[in-house]
């Protein structure tokens, strides 16, 4: 019997990886399923604090250490305004302005690409394979970007709120590795939900745009409940939390790597779900990217 159970948990923990990049990629579709029906801000704002909610009551639950000092409540808030307010925000208007789940996914998963060049332009290392890297990944947006043109996905609009999105996560992802010390994950990300809900909702009222919870025909909208049930109880709670499982097993290379495949992931998705088209061109594109970003954050030999 201890047997059967020591090898149910070791199934599980190989799969944890793999689901954790399968809940990853449903973000994008979540936002192509839930932008018909509001607008970005107001969602995102009544995603956050929800999510605060679900997080307070967990780490009471728990008993969970808060983070230290003012200071680190600062940078948290910072850390939490870039990574969530900046990087989701920007996604989701992206969507609501007509971009598709798998390009805007792909837009952002030059993320590691972004943080070479901030690291070489700060004096730091980066070796050859990883400027090759940079410029395949780049070869490979220009296809896709190229191919979903024909097809009227791509404006100046939605482009710009997207690379919004890939600076905001690329510069909270550094700063938060810069200041933000070692701490529970519950109440640091309570801490970065909340910073993100303050900022969000004042921008949220200005929004024209109500959210539609009843359908015309007086009955409940399903879809969008269930885009913010599963945004908050899939995507924070669940995403958050294998990460965070994950990067304390030791596996953080792994989920690394795995993030490379978040872009195809999605874009399949999207095709099934939306019939967003997927071609040759985008097929190899994607592949190029994957390519270049691996490349760019491979470790080098020793």
């Amino acid at each position: 019997m201890t047997a059967a159970v020591a090898s149910r948990t070791d199934a599980m923990l190989r799969a944890m990886p793999a689901v954790f990049v399968v809940i990853w990629s449903t973000g994008f579709i979540v936002a192509r399923y839930a932008m018909p029906h509001a607008p970005p801000l107001k969602f995102l704002s009544l995603r956050y604090v929800l999510s605060v909610a679900a997080f307070l009551a967990w780490a009471l639950a728990a008993r969970a250490a808060w983070p230290r000092g003012r200071a680190q409540f600062a940078h948290l808030a910072v850390a939490g305004i870039l990574m969530h307010a900046g990087y989701l925000g920007g996604v989701w208007a992206a969507v609501k302005a007509g971009m598709g789940a798998g390009l805007s996914s792909l837009l952002v998963g030059l993320q590691p690409v972004l943080t070479a060049v901030w690291i070489s332009a700060r004096g730091g290392e980066v070796r050859a394979r990883q400027w090759a890297g940079l410029a395949l990944g780049l070869l490979g947006l220009v296809l896709v970007v190229w191919q979903k043109l024909g097809h009227g996905e791509v404006s100046a609009v939605n482009f710009t709120y997207a690379v919004i999105a890939l600076f905001s996560i690329t510069a909270g992802t550094l700063y938060q590795k810069r200041f933000v010390k070692p701490c529970d994950v519950r109440t640091a990300n309570l801490v970065q939900l909340a910073a993100a809900f303050a900022v969000s909702l004042p921008l949220a009222l200005m929004e024209g745009e109500a959210m539609r919870w009843v359908l015309p025909d007086g009955g409940l909208n399903h879809q969008l409940v269930g885009a913010l049930a599963w945004s908050v109880l899939g995507m924070t709670l669940g995403g958050s939390s294998l990460l965070y499982l994950l990067i304390q097993r030791g596996a953080a290379t792994t989920v690394t790597s795995l993030m490379y495949l978040v872009p195809p992931t999605t874009a399949l998705m999207a095709w099934v779900l939306f019939d967003e088209p997927i071609t040759v061109l985008i097929v190899a594109g994607m592949a190029l990217t994957a390519v270049g970003v691996s490349l760019v954050v491979r470790p080098a030999r020793a």
